[in-house]
């Protein structure tokens, strides 16, 4: 499913229409439209690195949606790309301003790491939402009291203050499954996740009732990677891909980890994940078997 697309310098009205997402989604459209200036005009890093008084790794941070934008930076690298069009001047820089803009997640700065901060901004802007989880039920999928019981368990020795804020900013992740229209989410969840009684026999059960009951919606699919299928694709660990809406930019896969998060951003690199993905799927129990095992685990809980 990954691919390589024209991308075109959006209308403002687009603009507007990913604000929600705050600064991640402009930073990655108007870095995917910055390559594809360079690109077409055979420019390598190094000469847009000077152009700006930088380096090639510079730009490939700010190509990547990985850094802010300065105003000067732009206008110097449209101006050494050739383009002199002013109104598309004009949109992409309006987009470097929404580019530094503040996020929602500002109000978590305490809590909220700058590794983080791609993914939240993708995934409050997706429309599609794939994800794989070997330790624990998916974060968008949590309730609170057992997002309360892991975030003490990754954040030992944390203040209860800063335990109460992690499951507010996980909870508040968890809007993009009730907007209109919500995000499509579709899960693979090992078995072992829901066998491992995370906060205590009393929350596990509670939170096997809120996946049963999540699975009634037309927009989210679980399915259960059984113990029974032995080894499997994701060899790797948990994986989430995001898919923004439009069509033109590549989707955002992410890779978190304790302390940090990777973002493999290569077109074939995606589609390795992709692949797995699909994999996963063929692998794991059917969607509509999902209700059906959740019950038995629930019932040997």
């Amino acid at each position: 499913m990954g691919r390589e697309q024209e991308l075109r310098t959006p209308s403002r009205g687009a603009l507007l229409d990913r604000t929600g997402a705050g600064p991640v989604v402009p930073r990655l459209v108007l870095g995917a439209r910055l390559r594809a200036l360079r690109e077409e005009r055979r420019i390598t890093r190094e000469a847009a690195g000077e152009a700006i008084r930088g380096s090639r790794f510079k730009i490939s941070r700010l190509e990547a949606g990985r850094h802010g934008f300065k105003q000067r930076d732009v206008s110097d690298l449209l101006t050494l790309y050739g383009v002199t069009d002013e109104a598309e001047r004009a949109t992409l820089l309006a987009l470097a301003e929404e580019a530094n803009a503040p996020a929602w997640w500002q109000y978590y700065t305490d809590v909220v790491p700058a590794w983080m901060q791609t993914h939240l901004g993708a995934e409050q802007a997706a429309s599609v939402v794939r994800c794989f989880e070997v330790q624990r039920v998916p974060e968008l999928l949590q309730t609170p009291d057992y997002a309360r019981a892991a975030i003490r368990l990754t954040h030992a020795g944390a203040s209860a203050q800063e335990i109460e804020r992690r499951v507010m900013l996980r909870t508040t992740r968890q809007r993009i499954l009730h907007r209109r229209p919500p995000a499509q989410l579709w899960a693979v969840i090992d078995e072992a996740a829901l066998r491992r009684a995370v906060g205590g026999a009393a929350t596990m059960r509670a939170q096997l009732r809120h996946l049963i009951e999540m699975c009634r919606h037309p927009h989210v699919t679980v399915q259960i990677l059984p113990f029974t299928a032995g080894g499997h694709a994701a060899e790797g660990g948990p994986m989430t891909i995001l898919r923004l809406p439009g069509g033109q930019l590549p989707d955002v896969v992410c890779l978190q980890q304790l302390t940090t998060a990777l973002y493999p951003d290569r077109p074939a690199e995606i589609e390795r994940y992709w692949d797995v993905m699909n994999r996963l799927v063929v692998e794991a129990e059917s969607p509509d078997e999902t209700p059906t095992i959740l019950h038995r685990i629930l019932q040997e809980t």
